[in-house]
């Protein structure tokens, strides 16, 4: 009986020193062996990435008192993927990405970003001047570009609008980028194509084919929108499952008083085009799933 007792004893003790590790393990998250490690989902060239949260982190390190580890992988999924195998604790990511890391892996939207004081953004269908297509209709049989599988805004949506309306396209293709999709209609590779829209600012376009005005001056006359999708939520910033709450605050507020200053607005400028950052939570993205289950899009089965 007192053999049992002991080993009881034993056990319990065992277990406490076991939670008491993780806690001690957790509270020492932001230290220099083991840095807070946010990843930036590639939107323009990873050098600028770069360049740009460098300045970022160090502003964060010397106002948090916390050590950061930046990390720029090749596509969405493999910032899905980095929250599963714990080697992200924030990132930057497309909403479709997030809820990728949410249903696989209990990540958390807690920011979202703000582009010409917008919260949301949408996809379009763009067509080539000179391709004859008046109508969703004139979209049937034609060569079409998305961006990939993974994208809100240049697949997700789009593809909900050629459902709705039993578009059956001809040849199809993933461009990979949007300013690839805006390209290959400008040359009449393809007919039409889907890649991200925002309303023009200041009268300038702020949609995809921003990105190839200096390469394509005529873009906008050659490249028009046929229709524009539904509002979809800006990009998350998105804490791993388990994420200290105070190491999360810091960070919200470190980067609140970045984006305050002149070289925050710019770094982020360049990296993601965004303006600031307003509160998010997990019920934002509620009509992003209603999307996902009207296109019978299984976004777990793409985590691999």
């Amino acid at each position: 009986m007192n053999l049992s007792l002991n080993l009881k004893r034993s056990l319990i003790s065992l277990v406490l020193l076991s939670v008491s590790l993780v806690g001690f393990a957790e509270e020492k998250l932001g230290t220099k062996e083991n840095p807070v490690k946010i990843y930036f989902t590639p939107s323009v060239d990873a050098n600028s990435i770069a360049t740009n949260s460098d300045h970022f982190l160090k502003f964060m390190e010397k106002e948090t008192g916390l050590f950061f580890k930046s990390g720029i992988p090749s596509n969405y999924i493999a910032v899905v993927e980095a929250f599963g195998s714990s080697r992200a604790d924030i990132a930057v990511m497309n909403s479709f990405g997030y809820l990728l890391a949410n249903s696989k892996f209990g990540a958390e939207a807690k920011l979202k970003t703000l582009r010409h004081g917008k919260d949301y953004y949408a996809g379009a269908i763009f067509v080539n001047a000179n391709s004859g297509i008046k109508t969703l209709k004139d979209l049937n049989g034609k060569k079409f570009a998305f961006t990939d599988s993974s994208s809100t805004s240049g697949y997700l949506f789009p593809l909900k609008i050629m459902n709705d309306n039993k578009i059956k396209l001809g040849n199809t293709t993933f461009a990979i980028k949007h300013d690839n999709v805006i390209t290959m209609v400008y040359q009449g590779q393809v007919d039409a194509g889907a890649a991200f829209y925002s309303d023009a600012f200041d009268g300038k376009i702020k949609d995809a084919r921003e990105r190839v005005l200096t390469q394509f001056p005529d873009v906008e006359k050659k490249v028009t929108v046929l229709k524009i999708t539904d509002h979809i939520p800006n990009d998350p910033f998105v804490f791993r499952k388990g994420m200290p709450a105070d190491v999360t605050k810091k960070f919200i507020d470190g980067l609140n008083k970045y984006l305050a200053t002149q070289e925050g607005k710019t770094s982020f400028k360049n990296i993601y085009a965004v303006d600031g950052i307003v509160p998010a939570s997990n019920k934002d993205y509620d009509a992003l799933r209603k999307v996902l289950k009207a296109t019978n899009t299984d976004a777990a089965a793409l985590v691999k």
